[in-house]
């Protein structure tokens, strides 16, 4: 049970982006709702507010709203003088306790991460960080072979292929990406089917497939815009995820050591 706790606090504070309380986004009979109020209605996701549309964003505030005059109203109820609610507020300020505890002490295990452990661990785990050779492409369907050679005849025929591509995608694919030109942007080989990775991987830039691709889905015609080879991430692109890595791990180590000293000096009896 003591495990499961220190778990649940543990991911409580390693995903819970800490609050600013500045900034109102609206008041009820005075009283402003902020960044702590968001916080506890959306949780981890409190630091993606800003980046919702407007209406997500009135619902979540409509809800705070409500939730506020809810607080109001049972503030007025002579609650907090009874017994039920000195004993849980005890509770709560013990789990708070822990939590800013917590807080603390992982503050300075990040302070105390040097660049020269991120190179290391970067060094030491390159595998983890590759990157597969990728194919960036457009590619028009259609639901018949003779639908797709005709395609394939326009666009041989065609001075600027890329134009006459996006334009043929548009008014005849019946795939979702049809209404962008048929644009499926940068995508590793295992993520399409076989059939259609393997034509795209034999074209060179800025060609197209000469005779229809069958799939499951259809009939394709893809162009190949551009491709990148397998290669690793730089140290710079994935140094803020071993980072992170690196303070969980170095955080989680803390507390199971810590939890284990407790253990030995303190009294537990089992009931």
């Amino acid at each position: 049970m003591i495990r499961k706790t220190i778990k649940l606090a543990v991911t409580s504070l390693l995903f819970v982006t800490l609050a600013n309380a500045g900034e109102s986004y609206a008041t009820v009979n005075g009283e402003s709702i902020t960044k702590d109020d968001i916080t506890q209605v959306m949780g981890p996701q409190a630091s993606k507010f800003d980046t919702l549309g407007k209406d997500m964003k009135k619902r979540v505030i409509d809800t705070l709203i409500e939730r506020k005059l809810l607080i109001q109203n049972a503030s007025k109820s002579g609650l907090e003088n009874s017994d039920s609610y000195k004993k849980k507020l005890e509770t709560v300020k013990k789990e708070l306790l822990l939590t800013i505890w917590m807080e603390d002490e992982a503050k300075k295990i990040e302070a105390g991460i040097k660049d020269s452990d991120l190179k290391e661990f970067y060094k030491n785990n390159k595998a983890n960080f590759k990157v597969p050779a990728q194919l960036k492409a457009r590619h028009i369907l259609v639901k018949s072979e003779d639908e797709a050679k005709a395609i394939i005849k326009e666009l041989e025929s065609a001075k600027d292929v890329n134009a006459k591509f996006i334009e043929l995608a548009k008014s005849k694919s019946t795939g979702p990406s049809g209404k962008s030109g048929g644009e499926l942007g940068w995508f590793p080989l295992n993520r399409m089917v076989p059939e259609f990775s393997s034509a795209a991987d034999k074209l060179k830039k800025g060609e197209f497939t000469k005779t229809p691709v069958k799939t499951q889905f259809g009939y394709h015609v893809i162009l190949l815009e551009d491709r990148k080879p397998a290669g690793e991430k730089s140290f710079d692109e994935v140094k803020p995820q071993i980072k992170a890595i690196l303070n969980r791990k170095k955080f989680n180590d803390f507390i199971e050591n810590k939890v284990k000293t407790l253990k030995k000096d303190a009294k537990i009896e089992m009931k």
